[in-house]
């Protein structure tokens, strides 16, 4: 039977979300600032800005589930802290009126400065930076009373991934014969989570009212290295051994005295110089999915940077 969802934006996670949906036979509301989002019979595109109480009112009227997949406009603490908190608190009480439960997309970044196996039953209580941010709205979700689930995932690989370490300073100069730009460390494991299992988990959660008001890892293929993804990548597009130039972490920290963006990024640099092993075995078992095998994710990914000019 079709339902009504909400997707609010059209980014990697948003735009995937929709695509699933509308593939499955929703009706997809999306939502966004600009009015984009997918190309589908289904989909409709709505231009809102959610920050506006007057706007969002009533916009989530007989929907089964809001999926807030929008970020703050910079990626920094202090735009975070402006805006995501009002931003969610918004969502999740019109939510409430409504019924509805909301899927969150999340990030490993409110377990703070851990490196290794992580695993869903860790402290989440960063105290610095924009971890902190990350770790105060898990905090107002678990606080509300309009039921949320949490879906976290590590760095991005797939199509419409475009800022991520595998994404466009990486797999876009490969396929163009370019040296691609790796960030952190090349030879040690690095967990990757690929969009399409990110998005299917989300829907699979805000589903199941026994996963409501819970956290869950995004079904995720077992680590690899860096230097063993970008192999993946050479193979995909039929490159033998891609180029690369290595960003190592101090490198960052040093330009981050001149650089702001770059600033932002030295301060996760810990998730570069040390290993991310994103475990989500237990979390696959209460969603029933497992993790696209990540040769699989990465030909996907490749053939849909072969469409983009």
């Amino acid at each position: 039977m079709s339902q009504l969802h909400i997707v609010i934006g059209a980014g990697p996670v948003g735009a995937t979300v929709a695509e699933q949906l509308a593939t499955s036979g929703h009706t997809v509301r999306v939502l966004t600032r600009s009015g984009g989002g997918p190309d589908h019979p289904l989909v409709q595109r709505h231009r809102v800005d959610i920050s506006d109480p007057e706007q969002l009112a009533g916009r989530f009227d007989g929907a089964t589930a809001i999926y807030h997949c929008v970020h703050a406009s910079k990626y920094e603490a202090a735009t975070w802290w402006a805006e995501l908190p009002g931003m969610e608190q918004l969502v999740m009480d019109e939510a409430g009126r409504a019924g509805a439960v909301v899927a969150f997309p999340e990030s490993v970044y409110s377990y703070g400065r851990v490196t290794g196996r992580i695993t869903e039953n860790m402290s989440r209580d960063a105290d610095f930076g924009k971890p902190a941010v990350r770790a105060a709205l898990l905090r107002a979700r678990d606080a509300h009373a309009t039921p949320t689930v949490s879906v976290a995932a590590a760095d991005f690989l797939g199509p419409h991934v475009r800022s991520s370490v595998a994404g466009e300073t990486l797999v876009a100069p490969i396929l163009a014969g370019k040296r691609g730009t790796a960030l952190g460390r090349l030879d040690l494991p690095h967990s990757f989570t690929y969009v399409p299992d990110l998005a299917a988990a989300m829907i699979r959660a805000a589903a199941n009212p026994d996963l409501w008001n819970s956290f869950l890892h995004a079904p995720t293929a077992p680590a690899i290295t860096q230097r063993e993804l970008i192999g993946l990548i050479g193979r995909a597009a039929g490159i033998d051994n891609p180029k690369v130039v290595v960003l190592a972490p101090w490198m960052m920290r040093a330009i981050s005295l001149v650089n702001g963006m770059m600033r932002e990024m030295a301060e996760m640099s810990y998730h570069l110089a040390g290993p991310i092993e994103l475990d989500s075995s237990f979390s696959q078992r209460r969603l029933g999915l497992d993790a696209t095998p990540l040769n699989e994710a990465v030909a996907a990914t490749v053939a849909w940077w072969k469409t983009q000019a």
